[in-house]
């Protein structure tokens, strides 16, 4: 249970206890952190909600977590299950939905999040493969949540396009309200750049719905045919039907084939979402999410290209990835102050929320990280509603 802690949920104290409590140096970080930010407008598009099957929620995991049969996948159920404070399995699916709306109503002018839906794979026939399928959240969960708790969710539906229902589901899905169709092509087992998905881009087009879909590698996924389905210019086809298209992370983890290269040379997937950013065919119509950009494994040159390049800012949205920053062992503020991004102090101060509040931790790092050397940081419009998105 120790190294579990370590490795998932290393909080402490309760996010209800960190008004009372709190340093006031941290205290200063938060309010810093809100200054130009209308609470209004403040939404984090990239919120995961996840169940394993308790409480009649439909949602499901593959059953290789559940068993230490499968050592790798139950370690990382157990640490999924730590980090958004689930202590009884039994009621995981409650308390999965409190926890998120406890960090979330703690926070002061705390906006609204994004709650994904997460279609499972399916095969190119239109099967479920359920055995690739890593877990499965019903678009009806994610709109239940947000119909009960308004003031904190958005639903974000995630339907496959090569189900047979596909188009059906996305006509529901916009008559419910939804306005973003969440993918992950690595996990869910879709090619972004198959004809297959034409018939799906146009409806998508028609519905004026957008595309948030997971760009780059996927840690969730070993296999190379699935990995590169993360490639960002597979989603140019979307693009060129007319679909706007938010790249999760930017794209900011692994390499892929560079599709334009005759000699399919591999290249850093950031730079090939680069290429779609800097595309002036594509202004206005693709965007990045930022999301887990500021964890170890990511933080780096996509980081500092996006803190330097101010031209882009309008097209860049705001995401935590939840349960992601509370996750302990992807967390670590000391790489941040050695690269410069953050002062020592500011590394105390962040830490100290953490303990609190993963939630509002991921957010005031993202308003106090600058380029290293300047005073640049991440402008609040990127964390507020996007006019160019509608969304």
């Amino acid at each position: 249970m120790c190294l579990l802690h370590f490795i998932g949920g290393a909080f402490n104290h309760k996010p209800e206890q960190l008004k009372d409590s709190l340093n006031p140096k941290a205290s200063d970080l938060i309010k810093r952190a809100f200054e130009d930010i209308d609470p209004e407008r403040l939404i984090d598009h990239h919120t995961h909600i996840a169940g394993i099957g308790t409480s009649n929620t439909g949602a499901f995991i593959n059953s290789r977590m559940r068993s230490w049969a499968h050592p790798l996948h139950h370690l990382k159920f157990k640490v999924y299950l730590s980090a958004a404070g689930v202590d009884d399995v039994e009621n995981a699916d409650t308390q999965l939905v409190q926890r998120l709306a406890d960090l979330i109503k703690h926070i002061a002018h705390h906006g609204k999040h994004r709650l994904l839906a997460f279609d499972k794979n399916y095969r190119p026939d239109g099967s479920v493969n359920l055995e690739k399928t890593e877990f499965y959240v019903p678009n009806e969960y994610v709109f239940s949540l947000a119909d009960q708790n308004p003031d904190l969710f958005i639903p974000n539906i995630s339907v496959h396009p090569y189900r047979p229902d596909a188009l059906q589901e996305l006509e529901k899905g916009a008559q419910g309200g939804a306005r973003i169709v969440k993918w992950l092509p690595n996990a869910m087992g879709i090619d972004p750049a198959d004809p297959r998905c034409d018939p799906f881009y146009e409806k998508m087009r028609e519905l004026n719905l957008i595309l948030l879909s997971h760009g780059g590698e996927e840690k969730a996924v070993q296999a190379e045919e699935d990995q590169k389905l993360g490639n960002p210019l597979l989603l140019r086809r979307a693009l060129d039907h007319g679909v706007k298209v938010i790249v999760a992370h930017c794209a900011g983890l692994g390499q892929n084939e560079d599709l334009d290269d005759r000699d399919k040379r591999r290249k850093p997937n950031f730079d090939l979402f680069m290429r779609l950013m800097d595309n002036k065919k594509y202004e206005g119509m693709v965007f990045g999410e930022i999301s887990a950009m500021t964890q170890f494994n990511r933080c780096g040159a996509p980081l500092t290209t996006i803190l330097e390049r101010e031209d882009l800012h309008e097209r860049l949205v705001n995401g935590s990835d939840y349960p992601l920053p509370a996750i302990n062992i992807l967390i670590r503020t000391g790489t941040l102050v050695k690269k410069g991004y953050i002062t020592a102090a500011e590394r105390q101060s962040l830490n100290e929320i953490y303990d609190y509040n993963p939630l509002l931790f991921d957010f005031v790092l993202k308003r106090t990280i600058k380029l290293p050397a300047t005073r640049k940081r991440l402008p609040g419009s990127i964390f507020m509603t996007n006019a160019m998105l509608g969304a």
